[in-house]
C-alpha cells in the first residue's frame, strides 16, 4: 500500500469515525476547578522562567543541589497561590468560559 492511499484511508475513518457526545449537561463547578487548575499551571510555568536565570547565591536560600530540587515545587506552589487569590491573572475565568461553551456545543 503507497503512502497517498494508506493516508487517504485514514482520512476516511478519522472522517466516518463516531464522534464523543456529552452524556450529560455543562457542570460549571468542574469546569471553574479545571480553568483554576489551568491557570495555576500556566502561572507556575511563568515563575520557572523568570527565576531560571536567578545565581544561586541571589536565590532564596544559597542555592545548592536541595534548592534546585525542590525550586520547582516552590514555584509550583506560588502558581496555586496566585491562582486562587481572588481573580488570579484572569486566565481561569476565560478557560472555564471556553469549556462551558463547549460543553453546551456537544449537548
Amino acid at each position: 500500500m503507497d503512502v497517498v492511499a494508506a493516508a487517504t484511508a485514514n482520512a476516511e475513518m478519522a472522517a466516518t469515525a463516531p464522534r464523543p457526545v456529552a452524556t450529560k449537561a455543562a457542570n460549571p463547578e468542574q469546569a471553574r476547578a479545571t480553568g483554576k487548575q489551568f491557570e495555576a499551571m500556566f502561572v507556575t510555568q511563568m515563575l520557572n522562567h523568570m527565576f531560571t536565570g536567578l545565581d544561586a547565591e541571589d536565590s532564596y536560600f544559597g542555592g545548592g543541589q536541595a534548592e534546585a530540587m525542590f525550586r520547582p515545587m516552590l514555584m509550583e506552589e506560588y502558581g496555586k497561590l496566585i491562582a486562587n487569590r481572588g481573580n488570579g491573572i484572569g486566565l481561569a475565568d476565560q478557560v472555564t468560559r471556553t469549556l462551558l461553551a463547549q460543553q453546551e456545543a456537544q449537548a
